[in-house]
Order: C-alpha cells, then sequence, then structure tokens
C-alpha cells in the first residue's frame, strides 16, 4: 500500500473521533481510582482497543453509504467515496482491525470483550436498519456514547461509581445527536431526505424543541448528581462545577443555532476556544474536588 493510500486510510479510521473513547475513562475518574496505576493502565489499553473497534465500524459505514456519501457537499470527499481509498482495501483494513481488537479485548476482559461486540453489532444494525427509524435514530447514537462509559466500568473494580452519571451522558448524548440532525438538516435543505431518509421526519422547529427539553433536562440531571451522589464530598462543593456544565450547553447550542455547526461534535470541540476553555476547567474543577478536596 502506497503513503498516499495509508493517509487516506488514517483519514478514513477518523482519529479526531476517538476523542469519544476518553468516556472509557469516566469510571476511573469519578470512582477516584485516577491514581491507581493498575487500573490506569487496564483501562488506557481499553482506550486503545475501542479505538481501533471504532475505526474499524467508520470503515465499515464509508463503504456501505459510499453512494449516499457521493451525494453529500461534504462528505464526498471522504477517501472512500472519493476514490482515494479502493472499497478492497478498505475491507481488508476493518478485517485486520476486528482481529486485533477483539481478542486483545478478550485477554483483556471477557465482559469488555462482550461491550465492544454489542457496540458493533448495534453500530451494524444502525447503519442498516435503525438510522432509518425517527427518533429512535437518535437514541441509538446516543446509546453508543453510554456503551463507551459502561465498557470503563468493565475494566476496574467499581466501587463509588454513580447512576447518575449514566443518566447525565444519555442525555448530553441525545443533546449532541440532536444537534447533528439539525446541522444535517440545515446544511443539506431540500435534499436532506435523499441523503438520510430519517431526515424527512425531522424539522428544524421539530429539533430546536428536542433539543431545547433535552439541553434543560441536562442541566438540571447533572445539578441534582452534583449534591445527591454518595461518593462525591459532604460538602457538596462538586456543586461549583455547575456553571461549567450550563455554559459549555449553552456554548454548543450557540455553535448548532448561530453558526450552523454540530454536523461533527468534534470539529466544534477542535476548533472552538471558548468550549475548549470550559471543558478544561470543567475538568480540573472535578479533579481538585475528587481528588484533593
Amino acid at each position: 500500500m502506497s503513503v498516499q493510500r495509508l493517509k487516506a486510510l488514517l483519514i478514513s479510521m477518523r482519529p479526531k473521533q476517538w476523542l469519544k473513547n476518553v468516556l472509557i475513562f469516566t469510571a476511573l475518574v469519578f470512582d477516584e481510582k485516577l491514581l491507581d496505576l493498575q487500573a490506569l493502565l487496564v483501562t488506557s489499553l481499553g482506550f486503545i482497543i475501542f479505538c481501533l473497534i471504532s475505526s474499524s465500524v467508520y470503515l465499515l459505514n464509508d463503504i456501505t453509504d459510499i453512494e449516499a456519501d457521493r451525494q453529500h457537499p461534504k462528505k464526498r470527499k471522504r477517501p472512500i467515496a472519493a476514490g482515494e481509498l479502493p472499497v478492497s482495501q478498505a475491507r481488508w483494513a476493518v478485517f485486520l482491525l476486528l482481529l486485533i481488537s477483539i481478542p486483545s479485548a478478550y485477554l483483556l476482559s471477557l465482559s469488555f470483550c462482550l461491550i465492544l461486540l454489542v457496540y458493533l453489532v448495534l453500530n451494524l444494525s444502525y447503519s442498516r436498519w435503525l438510522k432509518h427509524i425517527l427518533i429512535i435514530d437518535v437514541f441509538i447514537l446516543a446509546s453508543f456514547y453510554v456503551i463507551r462509559v459502561f465498557a470503563g466500568l468493565t475494566l476496574i473494580e467499581v466501587t463509588r461509581f454513580s447512576p447518575w452519571l449514566y443518566v447525565v451522558t444519555t442525555l448530553l448524548a441525545l443533546y449532541i445527536g440532536l444537534g447533528k440532525r439539525r446541522a444535517e438538516l440545515t446544511l443539506l435543505s431540500s435534499e436532506a431526505s435523499t441523503h438520510r431518509k430519517v431526515l424527512d421526519g425531522y424539522s428544524i422547529p421539530l429539533l430546536d424543541q428536542y433539543i431545547t427539553i433535552v439541553s434543560a433536562t441536562t442541566i438540571v440531571a447533572y445539578s441534582l448528581y452534583t449534591f445527591s451522589a454518595p461518593n462525591l464530598p459532604a460538602n457538596h462543593s462538586m456543586m461549583l462545577t455547575i456553571p461549567f456544565a450550563i455554559y459549555g450547553i449553552l456554548r454548543y447550542l450557540y455553535l448548532v443555532q448561530t453558526n450552523h455547526g454540530g454536523g461533527a461534535p468534534e470539529d466544534e470541540l477542535f476548533s472552538d476556544r471558548p468550549l475548549q476553555i470550559t471543558i478544561v476547567l470543567w475538568g480540573f474543577f472535578v479533579l481538585f474536588i475528587l481528588y484533593l478536596n
């Protein structure tokens, strides 16, 4: 394989989206095991394996959606749709990634391996059928985020992890998924349904109402977590992180509705400085409160 093809393969593996796999560290951080070197090593290996399995899914999606992507103003530039990476080589890459990731996951943890297989099957079902079902498509997108959090729990012995974090992750993922659908609808306009059939059932006003409901519920759920989770400090100092969570949600809403962003959430994170600063400050306060309070 030439250097140009290798570069096209790497782009198709979407390393920017590996950022989503950081959710695997949720259990490690919030169960206060970040300083446990054994737990940190195992979770880090799980992160690498999840990056490989998610890249195989991205390649499979690009192979399955090649014709639809060629009609999309942005996705037509993807290496497989643009013809820069032959489908045959992409299939071989998928085979090798699965051959490496699944046995490695089994060696790490049987439960982790099963979670990976569920993630893979659910993604294949989404690409084939579920992405065409109104509202269910967004719930499936949200489930991929929750699966990452759950995968992290299977890698370490958890004693203080709060179920509230599942609720917050689900709501935040729904919020991002709805923003993604809104961005697609805005970008494709009248041709939206020809690219993705489910978009024919959505409208901008409807998605805006959904986003309003979910964003408000996310703020409430996170606020309840900060003072009701049993493993948090008794002085309720985690409530200090609420302003950062609210600003982050409002900033992302601004990017979706004013800048017509949200189609690729990772792009917003890599390009929007206020959002980056907010996440860094939120993370700093979370670590300080959990580990140094």
